[in-house]
């Protein structure tokens, strides 16, 4: 009697729920509850509140994103500065023999080398692979504004690297130029970080150092620096002059120094380092020297 008055209690409640192909069940006949009939049952007034479950939502910023974002970029910009160190090792070496203590570029490059953490193999291996067969060539070219260039390339094909030369020039707004060589003079360049130090120091100093000239310029993480310059054969007593004056030391080594310098307009400045940094970008290129003002 107890079972047959719910089942007519819950007849009454729902009876949409318990009809099937139009009549009623019996009392002795089970059925599955729907779902709704489960989570709210008849004797609730009103449904319980839902649990909402979805996947969980990205705080915007997560570790893969800095390494492909600034680790890469990093580390690109990194194995392009070990290549062009290799290219001067072995310009170096081609030039003046693979003992450092005989050859003063070289020793000054392969210090530069360890100041910025260049593995201790791939300067050994730079260095062996220097006396394989290979071409040392200095392209002069005109760029945006008639600025002037100096490509130094090493290479073991002159005809794929005069292509890509050309091609660069010629894409970015420049022309091979004879006759610009002789707006260059090879120097001994020391450089020195310029944050602390002012324009009339620096005159200062370079007096006292025996330098010939000094230039205010910018690294290229676009810090300032200042290039103590002098003969060639001096560049390692400049070093230890302005060493013994209190100055750390960047780097020192030989460059190609502009006679005159150019200044150029905004437009033409933009277009012309859009060009410098191609060329500097080819894997032959060495160095790109030009006679761009600093300051302009």
């Amino acid at each position: 009697m107890a079972g047959a008055a719910v089942l007519r209690s819950l007849r009454i409640l729902r009876p949409r729920t318990l009809a099937t192909s139009g009549r009623f069940l019996h009392p002795g006949e089970c059925v599955l509850f729907p779902a709704s009939c489960v989570l709210y049952p008849p004797w609730r007034s009103s449904p319980a509140r839902s649990l909402q479950v979805c996947s969980a939502l990205c705080a915007g910023h997560n570790k893969w994103s800095k390494v492909k974002h600034i680790k890469g970029p990093k580390d690109m910009a990194r194995c392009k500065m070990f290549m062009k160190f290799a290219l001067l090792i072995k310009v170096a070496v081609k030039e003046g023999g693979t003992n450092p203590g005989m050859n003063v570029n070289l020793a000054n490059v392969l210090e530069q080398c360890r100041s910025k953490n260049m593995p201790k193999t791939s300067i050994e291996a730079a260095i062996k692979t220097a006396t394989k067969p290979g071409s040392q060539l200095t392209y002069e070219a005109r760029g945006p504004g008639g600025c002037m260039l100096l490509i130094e390339v090493l290479t073991d094909n002159r005809t794929g690297t005069n292509h890509e030369i050309k091609r660069l020039l010629s894409k970015n707004g420049g022309m091979i130029s004879d006759g610009v060589r002789h707006n260059f003079i090879r120097k001994g360049v020391v450089v020195v970080p310029g944050q602390n130090v002012s324009t009339d120091r620096a005159l200062e100093l370079a007096i006292e150092a025996g330098a010939e000239d000094v230039q205010e310029s910018e690294d290229e993480e676009e810090q300032p620096i200042l290039k103590f310059i002098c003969d060639m054969v001096e560049t390692s007593k400049l070093r230890a002059s302005l060493g013994k004056l209190g100055l750390e030391i960047a780097s020192a080594g030989l460059e190609f120094v502009p006679r005159i310098s150019l200044s150029l307009s905004e437009d033409q400045l933009e277009a012309a380092l859009m060009l410098v940094e191609a060329l500097s970008d080819c894997p032959d290129v060495v160095q790109v020297w030009d006679n761009i003002q600093a300051d302009s």
